[in-house]
């Protein structure tokens, strides 16, 4: 059989919907009729998780480690709130517009990221959000500096369906977008170009030596990311019509990376089960101990590294992902070595 042959339909198998997929979908949805208190968590997690799943397209299949991502996520959510600010208040255009914007300041940052070795990388990505957070604060005649921004006023969403106080909506709404991107996504992954990331992530020198335009391929999905990112902050801003200076914060960036240490990256569904972990745990200490919450979750981190994290994220990526997490790496490595 040619080997183009066998890539395809292994990507073909890979790309199959698994039960447990369908089972986490059908949860996911059905927490809209569940849980009737808990909307308004529950849009913080949807919102969390598509934050999470922007930072793994790089980091879990490009092998970009990123400190500054809330850069792209405080500039979506200002750039919605904006557009809803001066008169355009359909969420969907505000959504187009701060995906389109974060992903063109991804694709002019992107050049400067993918310069040097990978500290180099985490402290550009890290003041690149930096310099994002002082011109958000001394442009306050734009963005309303540490007051924030006020008199954001969203419409209803396609023109039918309102904002309520209880969150109903922005639930749907935020869980919706989560899943139609998270498609996308998927497609992305599960193609060849989501496979010749994979070869530029385990080993850049011999995917060139291929012919793999890594750079290219980095850009691409470094603007990708930025863009989901973008889309995840205009969320935050539509569902709260409030933003301030907090969405380009430091821990922004830290909670999305602990996301992923907590479900594993590299197979998608790890940031969106760790924003879940990771929201639940944070509501539940804050209740029981609101001074001391993020000593809990550190407790819970170690605990998790003295277990193994990476053996509870490779079976979840088995079982969720296709093989395309932690263990499904090391079985490429594996063949790579193989005579």
């Amino acid at each position: 059989m040619p080997l183009s042959g066998t890539v395809e339909g292994g990507l073909q198998h890979r790309s199959r919907w698994r039960w447990p997929e369908i089972v986490f979908w059908l949860a996911a949805f059905g927490s809209l009729f569940l849980v009737s208190d808990k909307h308004l968590l529950a849009s913080e997690i949807a919102i969390l998780a598509l934050f999470a799943l922007s930072l793994d397209l790089i980091l879990g299949y490009a092998g970009i480690v990123s400190l500054g991502h809330a850069a792209f996520f405080g500039l979506g959510a200002y750039v919605a709130g904006l557009f809803a600010k001066h008169g355009i208040s359909d969420p969907l255009a505000g959504l187009g517009a701060s995906a389109l914007a974060a992903a063109l300041a991804g694709y002019v940052t992107s050049f400067l990221v993918l310069r040097g070795a990978d500290l180099t990388r985490l402290m550009v990505t890290l003041g690149v959000a930096l310099v994002f957070g002082e011109i958000a604060n001394q442009a306050s005649w734009l963005t309303g500096g540490a007051d924030g921004l006020q008199g954001v006023s969203m419409g209803p969403i396609l023109g039918l369906f309102e904002f309520d106080i209880f969150g109903r909506v922005a639930h749907a709404y935020t869980l919706a977008i989560l899943f139609l991107l998270f498609l996308l996504a998927r497609r992305v992954v599960y193609s060849p170009y989501g496979l010749s990331l994979m070869a530029v992530r385990d080993n850049p020198l011999r995917a060139r030596a291929v012919g793999v335009p890594a750079n290219r391929r980095l850009v691409a999905v470094y603007t990708l990311s930025a863009g989901y990112a973008g889309v995840a902050g205009a969320l935050l801003a539509q569902t709260t019509q409030f933003v301030s200076l907090d969405v380009l914060e430091f821990h922004r960036s830290a909670d999305v990376l602990l996301v992923l240490v907590i479900g594993g990256a590299g197979y998608l569904y790890g940031g969106l089960i760790g924003a879940v972990v990771f929201k639940l745990l944070q509501d539940a200490f804050a209740t029981l101990t609101p001074q001391y919450w993020l000593f809990w979750i550190g407790l819970i981190l170690v605990c998790l590294v003295l277990v193994g994290r990476e053996r509870i994220s490779a079976g979840l990526g088995h079982l969720l992902g296709g093989g395309l997490g932690l263990l499904g790496r090391r079985s490429w490595a594996g063949r790579e070595r193989k005579p």
